[in-house]
């Protein structure tokens, strides 16, 4: 059975500073929340109910033509808890099989993550699972309170740790994988009882370890992939992560970057091998270099053009003259 997921986008721009709804804002040119639905279709999902608030008509009008989407809307911004009860009726329509959970702001996240999570969760027959990281500095993630034999006891807030507990460094970056079941059992018992009054979605893993379930806690999560956004500085420390990968991508895929630093390829290219990309060149997004190209130096592929195999395309080129989708080609 594919497993379900819910993404959390309803939270507004506060520390960005901006009126758009913080998951549209890009990286690498792509809006965030995009990378997030693409981890979860990575995974194998093929139901993705995402819970919009502030912005929500925007955000639908993005993403609205993938009929994978349900969209969910809080009305009450009363926690993460309470946005996950949101999704209740429809998760009610398919009450088994697995649910990841998931923070729309995150857009580090893979696919493949995922995968091991659920892999691990299916393995040691637990009721709930969580993939957790490991950081040198925890500041802002709620920590993973562990037994002395390693077993999972709770997730507790910063803002509700004791100064013992902020010395942890296991921290829990918001990668849940639930039964459907023991996820709609946890939501009906969910308290506000903490300093915020807020309904902690993480809540859920001690309330169903206090009932007798199984709760597995897993370090599947890399410190680069913890990262997420909440303002325009960690946005810029995000696309320095994905512009790496992306060229790292192509590198292993027979592309020559001669300067890494001094390109910028947006998400969605694709590039044929034995192609050269030199310095101070940009590559928007969806476009598609054939192979045996040389582009640059000093050069900007608007987004969404096709470059045909053997092409140069270099500063001298004017638009009128390149081979760029809709304009005329210089082989």
């Amino acid at each position: 059975m594919s497993p379900t997921a819910i993404i959390l986008a309803a939270g507004k721009s506060t520390r960005m500073k901006s009126k758009r709804a913080k998951q549209l804002h890009e990286v690498c040119g792509k809006p965030m929340l995009h990378y997030v639905l693409q981890a979860c279709f990575d995974a194998g999902c093929d139901r993705v109910m995402v819970v919009v608030g502030h912005g929500k008509d925007e955000v639908i009008a993005e993403f609205g033509q993938d009929k994978r989407i349900i969209w969910v809307e809080q009305t009450e911004q009363l926690g993460t808890g309470h946005a996950a009860r949101s999704c209740e009726a429809h998760l009610r329509q398919h009450p088994k099989g697995d649910v990841f959970i998931l923070a729309g702001d995150g857009p580090l996240i893979r696919g493949q993550v995922l995968r091991t999570l659920q892999k691990a969760h299916h393995d040691e027959h637990a009721d709930a699972s969580m993939a957790t990281a490991v950081l040198d500095d925890p500041t802002g993630y709620g920590r993973v309170i562990r037994d002395p034999a390693g077993n999972f006891l709770e997730i507790i807030e910063q803002i509700d740790c004791t100064p013992a507990q902020r010395e942890i460094r296991e921290v829990f970056p918001s990668y849940y994988c639930v039964k459907v079941e023991e996820l709609l059992f946890a939501l009906s018992r969910l308290k506000n009882e903490n300093k915020k009054h807020e309904y902690y979605l993480t809540d859920i893993y001690g309330i169903l370890r206090s009932h007798g379930k199984k709760v597995l806690a897993v370090q599947a999560v890399t410190a680069e992939d913890v990262l997420s956004v909440n303002s325009r500085e960690q946005q810029t420390q995000v696309d320095a992560i994905m512009q790496e990968r992306i060229q790292r991508q192509f590198l292993e895929s027979g592309v020559t970057i001669v300067s890494g630093i001094n390109t910028y390829i947006e998400a969605g290219v694709s590039i044929g091998a034995d192609t050269i990309i030199r310095p101070f060149s940009y590559v928007g997004r969806d476009s598609a270099i054939g192979p045996d190209c040389t582009i640059g130096p000093f050069v900007t592929i608007p987004r969404q053009s096709i470059v045909p195999e053997g092409t140069t395309v270099a500063a001298q080129i004017s638009t009128e003259t390149s081979v760029l989708d809709q304009f005329k080609g210089t082989r």
